[in-house]
């Protein structure tokens, strides 16, 4: 079961990534396309089965924050990702800040995948 589960959990952080690439690259165009309700809703349905399976990948495995640094690291790069991918969406309001916040979003997912897959905060 855990196997399944973090292959779920690997495919949900694939998707929400290529997601939020789609849905940037729309938001710095001003395509009306990213204020469609689907485009709007469906990326927090992915985000909170991600959410989900995270939580239960953490309780299954034992490896807390606190036990296992990486995962606090992973934790820590989530909380940036999110802030940077609000000013994406909502907050910035010029092109030049939208690019630079998409930017270092996806540097920061990319920090994520790194960490997820070394298992070392560096």
């Amino acid at each position: 079961m855990y196997t399944f589960i973090k292959i779920l959990h690997m495919s949900l952080a694939s998707i929400s990534v290529l997601g939020f690439l789609v849905r940037g690259i729309l938001k710095i165009n001003e395509s009306p396309i990213v204020e469609k309700k689907l485009v709007r809703v469906l990326p927090h349905v992915i985000d909170t089965f991600l959410l989900l399976t995270a939580i239960t990948l953490v309780v299954m495995s034992g490896m807390y924050p606190w036990v296992a640094p990486w995962v606090g690291a992973k934790i820590v790069g989530l909380l940036v990702y999110i802030g940077l991918g609000v000013a994406v969406m909502r907050t910035a309001r010029t092109r030049q800040a939208r690019i630079a916040f998409f930017a270092l979003a996806l540097v920061t997912a990319g920090y994520i995948f790194m960490v997820a897959s070394t298992k070392t905060i560096f």
